[in-house]
């Protein structure tokens, strides 16, 4: 039996009379009216070691002060020495209905059948839609938004009241075949400001919203995002948002996923999360802090029309950074004025470009280089190549710059690092840009290979630079591809995935490995990107050990970079040593691998230090945590 999912020890006592089935079902729902509880207590800073901290307390504002009324009349007991309220029952009818998938018809049967086996006398829901609009009066509602069904605008706004589309002309409603007029196309958006408003009406998540301003840690030490340069150069640029520490710092992740199997048509969501960094490090992060502010509705990937969906988001953030709104904080029984600031988006490089609008496709691929790349087109791959690209990073006298032969041929490198822009440097560039939400979008040229070691990349060696071993050689009138030095054979392949197969990780770390080999083919496949990142950081040195030392060095070596930059905490004098061996260790890799395999993924590597400085400890900025969501 679990031992840390609510159950008590008498749960184990008395195991022998009850079926396990039943004691963990009476356990599941102890623990679930424990919470109840202790949320209404949250709310009115019912616990013992609440303290107000010898502030001048104040009384509620009036929207604070309803939302409190409600909360106690939903939250009375249904009668004396009962553990239930309305409130409980409402929202333990409502997540058996969102688990379980079932129709409102049968909750408002299995109601019904409650009310005939209970006292009449109980006040218990009638329907579904009561339990709903019960819940619904505590604040946490949301708004239906019709937009265009080719996703050119939102009736929103000053476009309410339009019956079709501004920029294509397509129709807002349609006609079914009974006559009745419905929308085509609408989204749901769930307000960002009433879940801020809700972290401090609780007394417990509003107690812990001020750790990134009590809790410091030593200079050149960074746990949290609040050590970051960015976290610190914004404090000092606005101080007098800084100077309140209740004041939220957010982050926004948008990502697209395919909620069918992947036989069925071809379908795009795209959820929007935000999530505030002032908690600690313990809180930040986890599920109960992650708002799914809305999904962006499919069928297709909303691309350059991103701004178009992310309005009413736009509209909220603006109203936080320049007006604020009321707010009561219970955890100090005072009224405030709430702001709030988007610190970054996480997205992954494909998305990036969709919200920043930067090109992440091609020779300008980089966002910290842009025009400064010395990215190439392949000739025969017709593909972007950042081979060669790495040298400027080193520092002038390492001898690496002065191989005319080991990298491009006949080429030194005598340039240094290019210029990171500031961001009013970047605000100059793209203020005078036309925006999406007010004139007829417009595409860019640009936009976009399986293998990395195909015969057009080998096609390539003797033009750029010397790899003789691994050019095609001929062989009866044809061409035949040699085998690399970094590549393994068949019995190798199997022998690394019989490895794999056999492994036996921590419970949650990485999806189960036995289902990802193929041991016909010598494939491990199907691997999300968490698991990939699992690998990579801490497999990839012991399975690749097979291979010459001059290879198996420098890929260990990114190996060990990665799991040093996904450390929980950061020391500058670590990343100072990072930031110096991650440009060594990508033209140890240029001296191996085919101009082909160098793409922008291998190449923004090296200024990742660059942004651990800025943002702080990584897993504050990844993905994992949203996709697992």
């Amino acid at each position: 039996m679990w031992t840390s999912h609510g159950e008590t020890h008498n749960n184990f006592g008395r195991s022998q009379n009850f079926e396990v089935g039943e004691s963990s079902r009476r356990a599941e729902r102890n623990v679930q009216n424990s919470r109840m509880h202790d949320m209404v207590q949250d709310a009115y800073g019912m616990h013992s070691d609440f303290e107000s901290g010898g502030h001048v307390e104040e009384p509620p504002n009036e929207e604070a002060k309803r939302f409190y009324a409600k909360l106690n009349q939903a939250s009375q007991p249904l009668k004396d020495g009962s553990p239930h309220s309305q409130l409980s029952v409402a929202v333990r009818l409502l997540s058996i209905k969102a688990d379980n998938n079932v129709s409102e018809g049968a909750m408002d049967s299995f109601i019904d059948l409650i009310h005939e086996l209970l006292d009449s006398t109980l006040e218990i829901l009638d329907n579904y839609y009561k339990a709903k609009t019960l819940v619904s009066k505590l604040g946490l509602s949301s708004v239906r938004i019709d937009y265009c069904e080719n996703g050119c605008m939102l009736y929103y706004k000053d476009d309410v009241g339009l019956e079709s589309c501004k920029f294509c002309g397509s129709n807002r409603f349609k006609q079914t075949r009974s006559g009745k007029s419905v929308v085509v196309k609408e989204m749901h958006y769930l307000p960002l400001i009433p879940r801020l408003k809700r972290f401090y009406a609780s007394n417990s998540p509003a107690l812990h919203m001020r750790w990134h301003s009590e809790n410091r840690r030593p200079p050149g030490v960074m746990c949290h995002p609040s050590d970051g340069e960015a976290w610190q150069h914004f404090d000092r640029t606005y101080p007098d948002f800084a100077v309140e520490p209740r004041n939220v710092m957010l982050g926004l992740c948008l990502d697209g996923f395919t909620p069918h199997s992947i036989s069925a048509a071809p379908y795009s969501c795209w959820p929007v999360f935000i999530t505030p960094y002032n908690l600690p490090p313990e809180m930040c992060m986890t599920s109960p802090y992650i708002f799914l502010n809305y999904i962006i509705p499919g069928p297709r990937n909303p691309k350059v029309l991103i701004d178009v969906y992310l309005q009413p988001l736009v509209d909220e953030l603006k109203q936080l950074w320049a007006v604020g709104v009321e707010t009561y904080d219970i955890s100090r029984k005072q009224n405030c004025n709430l702001r709030a600031t988007l610190m970054w988006t996480i997205n992954d490089f494909p998305t990036y470009g969709m919200l920043s609008g930067w090109m992440t496709a091609g020779k300008l691929a980089c966002p910290y280089c842009m025009e400064n790349t010395k990215s190439f087109t392949l000739k025969n791959g017709k593909k972007k190549s950042w081979f060669d690209c790495h040298r400027r990073f080193l520092p002038m006298d390492h001898p690496f710059r002065r191989m005319k032969n080991a990298f491009k041929n006949n080429t030194i490198e005598q340039d240094c690092p290019p210029p990171i822009l500031s961001g009013e440097d970047i605000w100059e560039r793209v203020q005078n840009l036309p925006k999406v939400t007010e004139e007829e979008p417009y595409m860019f040229e640009g936009y976009g290979d399986k293998t990395k070691d195909n015969v057009k990349a080998r096609m390539e060696l003797h033009e750029y630079c010397r790899r003789k071993e691994l050019e095609l050689q001929p062989k009866q009138n044809r061409f035949f591809k040699p085998k690399a030095n970094y590549s393994f054979t068949t019995e190798q392949k199997r022998k690394i995935c019989e490895w794999v197969r056999d492994l036996k990780m921590p419970d949650g770390l990485v999806s189960n490995f036995r289902t990802r080999v193929d041991l016909d083919q010598g494939r491990i496949q199907g691997m999300k990107s968490h698991d990939c990142h699992v690998f990579m950081e801490t497999l990839l040195p012991i399975a690749f050990s097979g291979l010459p030392e001059r290879i198996w060095k420098p890929m260990t070596e990114i190996s060990l970079f990665f799991n040093d930059l996904c450390s929980s905490t950061l020391r500058e004098d670590n990343l100072s040593r990072m930031d110096y061996n991650i440009p060594v260790i990508t033209n140890k890799l240029e001296r191996i691998l085919p101009p082909g395999f160098f793409d922008v993924m291998e190449h923004v590597a090296v200024h990742l230090v660059y942004e651990a400085r800025l943002g702080g400890p990584v897993q504050y900025r990844w993905m994992y945590h949203f996709e697992r969501y």
